[in-house]
């Protein structure tokens, strides 16, 4: 488990890069609907911090991630700015498909033909 130090450069780091990811103008990167950063690990040393993104909307996974490697030099100088920290982790980028799978599994269950307490069931 991590410590409260690197839990909290996690939030900050978290924060900002959601802030920054807003200004970045690479197609590439702006192609889905809604991108958020579902959580961000970074290292005991603070040398490496991979930060974990749900895009919700259609996106060429490739493309996108081809966009963040190419802004990612951008996005940790910001981010040096940004935070005081000795050192600014290098950015690995990973996708995380959890919200669409929950958005999938939630369109499943509202589909569901049960009826609620007091209600008859529906005759075939």
């Amino acid at each position: 488990m991590a410590s409260n130090h690197i839990q909290r450069i996690n939030d900050d780091i978290r924060y900002a890069l959601a802030e920054l990811l807003r200004q970045v103008k690479d197609p590439r990167v702006q192609q889905g609907d809604l991108i958020s950063i579902v959580r961000t690990d970074t290292t005991g040393d603070l040398r490496y911090c991979k930060v974990y993104l749900s895009v919700l909307g259609e996106v060429d996974e490739k493309e996108f991630k081809r966009g963040l490697r190419s802004c990612s030099g951008w996005l940790r100088h910001e981010l040096g700015t940004a935070l005081n920290l000795r050192y600014t982790p290098e950015l690995q980028f990973e996708l995380d498909h959890s919200i669409q799978q929950g958005a999938h599994i939630n369109d499943l269950i509202r589909d569901l033909d049960i009826p609620r307490d007091g209600e008859t069931a529906p005759e075939e």
